[in-house]
């Protein structure tokens, strides 16, 4: 009887409904409506993984290592290197950019959002676009046009991305706006690179 009351509280909490964004509309219903499914669905998944695919794609992680790095290359070298520069550079617009759309769709996180989120990222109500997404595929795009393995950092980026939905902090089209946005912003940041290294070639590639 005591097991049945305790699964009762973890039933409801997944069924909760969804708190809507006034911008994305019916969109947003149906988008919440397969992200329940999608959850509930993979539950079995185990947490832990899941969890660390969010550490992996945290961006008091992938912010402060490469700057740092940065900082110790300027040290060592005459010349900055353009791998972190581009990546850096990259990881600065993705906050800009994910801040902005967040801030304009103001969309909720999903209501079923377990409470085990890092403070720093449990203040952030906001669901649209998912920052991990965007930084995740930002990171895999960049490093795979610098030559990196691109199978394995793709594949690194999707289960980020999913992982997201599956862990109830994300809906689905919150990790797919933030994927189109990170393949943007590597774009963008090679394109940035590209033009600095030719303006001051003396100082930077």
């Amino acid at each position: 009887m005591a097991t049945a009351s305790a699964s009762q509280p973890a039933k409801a909490h997944v069924t909760q409904a969804p708190a809507k964004s006034a911008l994305l509309g019916g969109v947003g219903d149906l988008d919440a409506a397969v992200s329940l499914r999608l959850h509930a669905l993979f539950l079995p998944v185990p947490r832990l993984l899941l969890k660390a695919l969010e550490v992996a794609g945290d961006g008091r992680i992938w912010l402060p290592v490469p700057i740092s790095l940065l900082l110790i290359s300027t040290t060592t070298s005459s010349k900055v290197s353009p791998l972190l520069a581009g990546l850096v550079a990259g990881l600065v617009l993705d906050i800009l950019f994910v801040g902005v759309a967040k801030l304009i769709v103001r969309r909720p996180r999903p209501a079923y959002n377990a409470a085990d989120m890092y403070v720093a990222v449990a203040a952030d109500h906001w669901s649209f676009p998912s920052g991990h997404s965007s930084r995740a595929f930002l990171v895999a795009g960049f490093l795979a046009a610098g030559g990196f393995p691109k199978e394995a950092l793709f594949l690194w980026a999707a289960a980020t991305s999913a992982s997201r939905v599956l862990l109830g902090r994300h809906y689905v089209l919150d990790v797919v706006a933030g994927a189109c946005l990170g393949v943007f912003e590597a774009w963008l940041s090679s394109l940035l690179l590209t033009s600095m290294c030719t303006r001051i070639s003396f100082l930077v590639c």
